[in-house]
């Protein structure tokens, strides 16, 4: 089988992983994450997970009371919360016979680089207990060398690599409607919706439901099913895969 012919990208935002109050690792959110990516993994899906949370988890090791706005710094952060994070997550999948790769991109990587790190994904994929994590290489990258933020890289993974959906876990539902709490369940066209997005960036994040919704078309103009659902209830992970899940499910043109 083509690894990527079933591949699902999960990306996960730093406002599901952290703490609102101080930017910390949130454990008990982590763990629900990699308990539901294992189940999925046993039911024979290929993934790769796009996961924020580097300069979110090494906030705290600098005593700031929010995202850092200087580059030093913010690269600073990341490069102490990255070797966090990562030993989070491979502490956590090791109790599910599961092994991580750690895959850190910039922007140049995905250009005329991209097809050495994508045949290094496909062998990384062809093993049913590895999980490539990947993550913009934010610790060494200036602004000309930027993604922009992991909603943007997850949908460019995600065409680069050939999968078949993506889903981006975020702190709502789903995409909402002006003035409604239900997120909207299916959509055809993501610019008629474009306008929907509300300004709910955190203090320890950068991208918001903006961000989301450029990925998102970027993602099914290149035949990519994407959905938005709650990262509280990364449970839901399987059904969404089963195309019957609470949360915003973008159609491929």
């Amino acid at each position: 089988m083509n690894p990527s012919s079933d591949l699902t990208i999960i990306k996960v935002g730093t406002g599901v992983l952290t703490r609102v109050e101080d930017g910390t690792l949130d454990g008990a959110a982590v763990v629900r994450l990699v308990t539901a990516l294992a189940s999925l993994m046993d039911a024979g899906h290929r993934c790769m997970l796009v996961s924020s949370g580097a300069v979110g988890s090494g906030v705290a090791s600098f005593q700031l009371d929010g995202y850092p706005r200087d580059i030093i710094t913010r690269q600073a952060c990341a490069a102490v919360g990255q070797a966090r994070l990562m030993q989070t997550y491979g502490s956590l999948f090791s109790h599910f016979g599961i092994t991580v790769a750690q895959v850190l991109l910039t922007a140049a990587d995905l250009g005329e680089r991209f097809a050495h790190i994508s045949s290094t994904l496909h062998r990384l994929l062809a093993e049913p207990r590895i999980l490539p994590i990947i993550n913009e290489n934010d610790s060494v990258a200036i602004e000309e060398l930027k993604v922009g933020d992991n909603d943007q890289l997850s949908s460019r993974v995600a065409v680069l690599a050939g999968a078949r959906r993506l889903i981006l876990l975020t702190s709502a539902e789903g995409l909402l409607a002006p003035g409604s709490d239900q997120p909207i369940p299916e959509v055809k066209n993501v610019a008629d919706v474009m306008h929907f997005a509300r300004d709910d960036q955190g203090r320890f994040s950068i991208g918001g439901m903006a961000s989301k919704l450029t990925a998102v078309q970027y993602a099914v103009e290149n035949g990519i099913e994407t959905w938005i659902a709650n990262g509280r209830r990364p449970e839901r992970l399987l059904e969404i895969c089963q195309g019957d899940a609470i949360g915003t499910r973008f159609l491929p043109h």
